[in-house]
């Protein structure tokens, strides 16, 4: 007896063929089969939105290979990923290969090993109605803004522009931080640190923190020298001493919004990049002797929910690696907001006992990395928490008060594994000397410091996915798709890790903001993913769903195609002249960054790459080194006489020199460090890079 399985991509399909058996054909449906036309609206608006689903291009063979298939099997069980998109792929599938909806074909798991694969294949069950009827009104409802708001945008600002829901509410909130930051007015205040001692000990630092009971606020170095002259000769008396023990309790498991945002941080993956490592774990990895595995569960999930099996084989594996009190069985809680579905396990390793070094030999460096991340941060959510010794010492000098706060680390717990400092926010130093109260100190310097108030700092991806899923925005797999959209339509650039908003960006969400405020508004698109999730529950109609949106949006579309007259983005006008026309070309933002074009366009078509100087001399013949793009748009520093001098070099070029042999040094990022290094190959010179800490 045959049975067929049929999954999304080849590599799912190759690891569950190695373990399945040959009473099993397993087969790729590449993904989604069927969607809507790309030529026209496909939604009968005036049939209850009946969308009108056609075959993909190119998909033909793929069908026909399933329905050849389905011919020599007696059974099909669809195993696509167990989410919206996953159901909607196998009910597409069901369709086309003729399958009734009732039919138990449907089976999901959250981790693809034997044991996992084979508990889902004994329970089938029939298509779930509810989670495709959520996809497909996601689905109609994104095509409705699209191929609506588009064609006005191309109207009336420029062609080849979109807008969509999540798209234009991520535009808007990097557009709303470059608003604040251009409207922040910088302040300035003083710190006071008074550096104290005793004999036979060491010196200590306390910082000014109240006067009397009130907070001292230091405006200005006038404020600091009344202070200043008012300790002058005063005794500096420790009047209370507080010992606590603490609790550092480790951060739970990933979910797809903290993985993407700690990969950023840390490894410096981009949101796109680190899903599309994070599904080859998922889908499996050839391990040698073992075959393939899948080494991580499901990847797209918003919950921090760990199965009792898995903590079960943390525990044990903690307790035999470090001992049985580093075991924690901790239990995290869904995060406050009621839009996490939890509907999938936390992201987790399918085996503590694959340890990163274990399997590094069949990973690619990439791979090794995100797979390292993953493992520890599930590992160390599995152990105790960290018991710090925390003493704060209050002292006082006339009616000032002055605070020091030393950290000692009594348990390492999970920051045995993690390796991270210890650190409390207002700690001032981790071990103070032995002190009593009523004790006098010595007062060795007072050291006044100016700071300024800094605005808030722009987007990095990590950050504008924390923001997203703060306010609800999209799910955990729309996240990715999002900002590489924003991106590519030159709404927003990339600078220096920052997202900045384009003329054009502030432009459509301005226009956006006057007469579509329902598609721009945070919490009306909040709303409008808490009603799709209301329809995979069964507790929504995904027709009256898309009703109650599309009737006030027709209206406000009617509107502004009356009222709008074409707005002209300004361009920035380059010191270049067009090598064709003659005209002073433009500055454009296209896929890959910033470019320059003619602005005789279409007449004069011609482009020329913009060329951004890095100050930086080109070790070969002397001619400055510019930021350049590669086809596939990765950046690259190339010298600005090319062709006629080739040299090339991924890493940033620094203006610094190397010390031990004054040839030229880049910026390099390891794994948490910046690095200044030397190019040449014979001189190994490497320092950290300013604002590094030495090691």
């Amino acid at each position: 007896m045959k049975t067929l399985v049929v999954v999304e991509s080849p590599a799912k399909a190759r690891t569950l063929s190695k373990f399945l058996g040959k009473r099993y054909v397993v087969k790729a449906s590449m993904g989604h089969v069927r969607d809507l036309p790309k030529s026209e609206l496909g939604v009968d608006v005036t049939a209850g939105f009946a969308p009108k689903y056609i075959t993909i291009r190119g998909k033909g063979e793929a069908i026909r290979d399933l329905k050849t298939a389905l011919a020599k099997s007696d059974a099909v069980l669809l195993a696509s990923d167990p989410d919206r998109e996953g159901e909607a792929i196998a009910w597409h599938i069901c369709q086309l290969l003729k399958i009734p909806a009732a039919a138990p074909c449907r089976v999901e798991f959250n981790e693809i090993t034997k044991a996992a694969v084979t508990e889902a294949l004994r329970n089938p069950r029939p298509i779930d109605l509810n989670r495709v009827n959520a996809q497909q009104a996601r689905r109609v409802l994104d095509r409705l803004v699209g191929y609506n708001l588009s064609p006005l945008l191309w109207r009336k600002i420029k062609r080849g522009l979109s807008a969509g829901r999540v798209q234009s509410v991520a535009v808007r909130l990097i557009v709303d931080r470059e608003r604040e930051i251009e409207a922040f007015v910088p302040e300035e205040y003083w710190t006071l640190t008074a550096h104290l001692g005793k004999p036979d000990a060491d010196a200590f630092e306390a910082r000014l923190l109240k006067q009397g009971n009130e907070k001292v606020n230091l405006r200005s170095e006038e404020d600091v020298n009344r202070v200043v002259q008012a300790l002058q000769g005063r005794p500096f008396i420790v009047s209370q001493i507080t010992r606590q023990e603490k609790l550092r309790k480790p951060a739970p498991p990933f979910t797809t919004s903290t993985l993407q945002q700690e990969a950023h941080r840390r490894l410096g993956f981009s949101t796109q990049r680190t899903m599309l490592i994070a599904q080859q774990l998922y889908e499996g990895v050839d391990l040698g002797k073992e075959g393939p595995v899948g080494l991580v569960t499901y990847i797209r999930t918003d919950s921090v929910r760990v199965a009792e099996p898995a903590s079960r084989e943390a525990a044990e594996y903690i307790a035999a690696t470090f001992g049985r009190e580093y075991v924690g069985g901790n239990r995290f809680a869904a995060q406050k907001n009621n839009r996490v579905q939890d509907a999938h396990e936390a992201i987790r390793p399918t085996s503590v006992s694959r340890t990163p070094e274990a399997v590094k030999k069949y990973l690619t460096e990439e791979q090794f990395k995100l797979y390292s991340l993953i493992w520890q941060r599930y590992l160390a959510s599995q152990m105790a928490p960290a018991v710090l010794d925390v003493t704060r010492v209050d002292i006082t000098a006339a009616d000032y008060l002055f605070r020091a706060t030393g950290v000692v680390l009594k348990f390492a717990g999970f920051l045995r594994l993690t390796g991270e400092k210890v650190e409390e926010e207002d700690a001032t130093g981790e071990l103070l000397p032995d002190l009593t109260e009523g004790e006098e100190l010595s007062l060795l310097e007072l050291v006044p410091k100016q700071h300024w108030t800094q605005p808030p700092p722009r987007y990095t991806e990590a950050t504008l996915v924390r923001a997203l899923e703060e306010n609800g925005i999209g799910r955990p797999s729309t996240y990715a798709p999002t900002i590489e959209t924003i991106l590519k339509r030159g709404y927003v650039t990339r600078k220096n890790k920052q997202l900045c908003p384009t003329e054009l960006g502030k432009t459509v969400v301005e226009l956006l903001k006057t007469y579509f405020p329902g598609i721009i508004d945070i919490e009306f698109t909040a709303a409008m993913e808490d009603k799709l999730d209301a329809v995979e529950e069964g507790k929504g109609d995904w027709v009256e769903v898309l009703r109650e949106f599309y009737l006030p949006f027709r209206e406000e579309l009617s509107r502004a195609d009356l009222e709008l007259r074409r707005i002209k983005v300004v361009e920035d006008v380059s010191d270049e002249t067009c090598d064709k026309c003659g005209r002073q070309m433009v500055v454009k933002t296209g896929r890959f960054g910033k470019f320059l074009a003619c602005p005789g366009f279409p007449e004069c078509r011609n482009t020329r790459p913009l060329n951004v100087g890095t100050g930086v001399s080109c070790p070969r013949c002397g001619a400055e080194l510019v930021l350049r793009r590669s086809k596939k748009g990765r950046s690259f520093y190339g010298c600005s006489r090319y062709p006629e001098c080739d040299f090339t070099t991924w890493d940033k070029p620094v203006k610094e020199k190397c010390p031990a042999c004054g040839e030229m040094m880049v910026q390099r990022n390891s794994y948490r460090r910046n690095f200044l290094v030397c190019t040449s190959k014979e001189c190994n010179h490497r320092e950290p890079a300013r604002g590094e800490k030495s090691e």
